[in-house]
């Protein structure tokens, strides 16, 4: 088992769970040191003190606030364990909810929560039937780096995983980055509900990181003396082309069938042709487009002219 993070209980009601904090995940990046160029001599960080320039070691060095200009307050280890705060040293219950009301932008790290002791095994496993049968999740708050902090506890496998939360007024509002008034053809939304289609899969545990591959691959070449790996060949697009976008459309999904050992140029597989004039204007729909709060979407003005069609390329599963 990892070395535990923290160390304290969940809080459940009046029910207490000593529990210890592993991480959930590795970090697999490889990373890179700076070194000089012209003597590849490493180099590193120091702390110094602004005042008499000297290098100072972890030890000698504490914490503050300034409050004004000069004027700084020290804070110690000691007064923050000290601090009246219910979730200093435990994870509290506050809320149970449904998972699907969670926005994952809201979830940050995940951390598995290991039983502390054989007295924690039968609470352990009480909370993680509760949370398994009522299909539900729970909001928690815990204190950890000197700051209160917003959690959710959720059940995988047989271990209860914490994942740490932003606080509400900590998510921007994506309100002004939405496309607003754009117009689209039903045939069009169709083709691209039928590319979800043809790209789905049952799950995503076969994805690799084929970059750090390639870095890995770099490194042992340059170090054994070798030749860098060439670059993989690929399709170049052309800078400033425009796609028509049902041939873009057509184009994905053949690609995907293909990539998937099935037979490209199935049903509604046909090259979109935009003619002049042909574009509908999304008011004249029998399907009335509506907004999130149930009124009618306003609609582009479609009398630009359409942009020219460049001919589809063919392209090949990979």
């Amino acid at each position: 088992m990892p070395r535990p993070l923290w160390t304290g209980a969940i809080s459940f009601g009046l029910v207490t769970i000593p529990i210890k904090v592993v991480s959930a995940t590795e970090n697999h990046s490889i990373s890179f040191h700076q070194y000089h160029l012209e003597d590849m001599g490493r180099i590193r960080t120091r702390k110094v003190c602004e005042l008499d320039g000297e290098v100072l070691s972890q030890d000698e060095i504490g914490r503050g606030y300034e409050v004004a200009k000069g004027r700084t307050v020290p804070v110690t280890d000691e007064e923050l364990d000290r601090m009246p705060l219910p979730t200093a040293k435990a994870i509290e219950i506050v809320a149970f909810v449904d998972a699907d009301s969670v926005d994952p932008v809201r979830i940050g790290d995940s951390y598995y929560l290991a039983v502390d002791g054989q007295v924690a095994a039968k609470p352990y496993a009480l909370l993680r039937k509760a949370l398994e049968r009522s299909e539900k999740v729970a909001v928690a708050k815990f204190a950890w780096h000197n700051r209160e902090r917003l959690g959710l506890l959720r059940v995988r496998d047989d271990a209860i995983v914490l994942h740490s939360m932003r606080w509400p007024d900590e998510i921007r509002s994506p309100e002004s980055l939405a496309p607003r008034d754009v117009e689209l053809e039903e045939d069009e939304i169709d083709r691209a509900v039928q590319l979800t289609d043809s790209m789905a899969l049952d799950g995503i545990s076969g994805f690799k990181d084929r970059y750090r591959e390639a870095l890995e691959d770099l490194i042992a070449a340059k170090s054994e003396g070798k030749e860098l790996p060439e670059p993989r060949e690929g399709e170049e697009e052309e800078s400033g082309k425009v796609m028509d976008l049902m041939a873009a459309l057509n184009a994905s999904v053949d690609a995907a069938r293909e990539s998937r050992g099935e037979e490209a140029g199935g049903e509604g597989a046909t090259v979109h042709e935009m003619k002049p004039g042909t574009r509908k204007r999304a008011a004249k729909k029998t399907a009335k487009k509506t907004t999130k709060a149930g009124r009618p979407a306003k609609t582009a003005d479609s009398g630009k002219k359409p942009a020219k069609k460049a001919a589809p390329r063919k392209r090949t599963a990979s």
